[in-house]
């Protein structure tokens, strides 16, 4: 690398600082629902561990238990050591996929899930984004894909290596569904498919999309498919922890349904949920899953222990949704994500803390630091431009009490 480089390097990081967008990556000691900052116990409201079992040290030793009992050779393996195509499929990502598919088709007997639906792993929220859409956008067709304004940046990725002569995007206003549907009227009438990506949970607002809006507008379009990416709410919402779309009964009507072990799992990794063709062609054409070295097998199988567990943690999503909706009413209008929301029903874990300025959004993450609180600044680009937060982000372990006292300090 040359000098002049570097130096173009430093003057931008520079100006980062200068701009209050700097980033470094924190050094953490995590202990249960706290974590160690500069020498500080503070209580974690930044974490996506919304189930709070990544800190459930007793479920993990529940796990261990049930892994030493097995013969040696039988322990899941710490590495894959290949890709899926190669050594990698391993009996315990076989077993997952079985199992994750169970799960979706013994909670949904009453939304008709067709019997083709099948699930495929993938390493990571952000590979499964980053390539099914290039994927399904690879045969010689004309395809427009119109994204929520607010997807996750993975989804972005996805969407610009899929742009072609054949495949554009364009983005629709956040949860504005009369712009998404002038946007399906001007589509050309050489455009043979459409593809409406959303969230449904986002990950900074954390409201909702309207999925039975959605599939409504779907239903009145045959060239129109839905992909969906539920990494925010697997395992938070639904009867069976299926997500917002368990619990809006749209589940048959989703092509593409996109889930995350990451986050209310307390795992790693991802899936889709799509029919069994679209799955074998993910295989052939999918190049985060073609040349990407799987999971390791004790990966999968502590998501398999996780899995067996999710349906009956009832009580856990219950609480989760009492202190969020507590949190969310006590935040005045001026701090609200929508200032016209009154916060009367429950859409999500995720509350943001609107500041605007970065500054303010820096000084209030130290004021609740300094209280104890280990909570975090979002900053543009991360957020549109004037719109830097906290986000606060509830988990099943805080307790009515630790709710209290984070209300107080805002």
């Amino acid at each position: 690398m040359t000098s002049s480089i570097v130096v173009q390097l430093q003057e931008s990081l520079t100006h980062m600082k200068s701009q209050q967008q700097y980033r470094s990556l924190p050094s953490l000691e995590h202990q249960g629902r706290y974590v160690v900052s500069q020498g500080k116990t503070l209580l974690n409201i930044a974490s996506n561990d919304y189930l709070g079992l990544g800190s459930d040290t007793e479920l993990q030793g529940e796990f261990l238990k049930q892994i030493d009992r097995l013969p040696v050779a039988q322990r899941p393996k710490m590495s894959a050591t290949s890709s899926r195509l190669l050594t990698g499929n391993d009996t315990q990502l076989q077993a997952l996929e079985s199992e994750l598919q169970s799960w979706y088709q013994n909670a949904t007997d009453k939304q008709n899930l067709s019997a083709s639906k099948s699930v495929l792993v993938l390493n990571s929220g952000y590979h499964a984004n980053l390539g099914i859409l290039p994927a399904l956008t690879s045969l010689p067709v004309k395809t427009l894909i119109l994204a929520d304004k607010l997807v996750h940046a993975s989804i972005i990725d996805g969407m610009r290596l899929s742009q072609s002569k054949l495949v554009t995007y364009r983005r629709y206003r956040h949860n504005d569904y009369e712009h998404l549907a002038r946007f399906i009227e001007q589509a050309d009438e050489t455009v043979e498919r459409i593809i409406i990506v959303t969230e449904s949970v986002f990950s900074m607002d954390g409201d909702r999309a309207d999925l039975l809006q959605l599939v409504q507008l779907k239903a009145k379009d045959a060239r129109i498919e839905l992909y969906v990416d539920e990494a925010h709410a697997i395992g938070v919402l639904g009867d069976t922890g299926l997500g917002l779309a368990e619990e809006t009964h749209t589940l048959a009507d989703i092509d593409y349904l996109v889930g995350t072990f990451g986050k209310a799992f307390a795992s790693v990794g991802a899936y889709i949920m799509c029919d069994e063709v679209v799955k074998q062609w993910l295989i052939n054409a999918m190049r985060p899953l073609i040349f990407s070295t799987a999971l390791p097998p004790i990966n999968h199988a502590w998501t398999r222990f996780i899995l067996a567990k999710m349906p009956n943690l009832t009580h856990q999503r219950t609480h989760l949704a009492q202190i969020s909706i507590k949190l969310s009413r006590a935040i005045d209008q001026q701090h609200r994500a929508s200032p016209t929301s009154q916060n009367i029903s429950y859409d999500s874990p995720i509350i943001p803390y609107i500041l605007g300025d970065n500054a303010c959004a820096l000084a209030k993450a130290k004021q609740l630091q300094a209280a104890g609180f280990y909570a975090l600044p979002i900053r543009p680009p991360t957020v549109p431009a004037n719109t830097a937060r906290i986000r606060l982000v509830m988990n099943a372990k805080l307790t009515n009490e630790d709710c209290e006292r984070l209300i107080q300090q805002l």
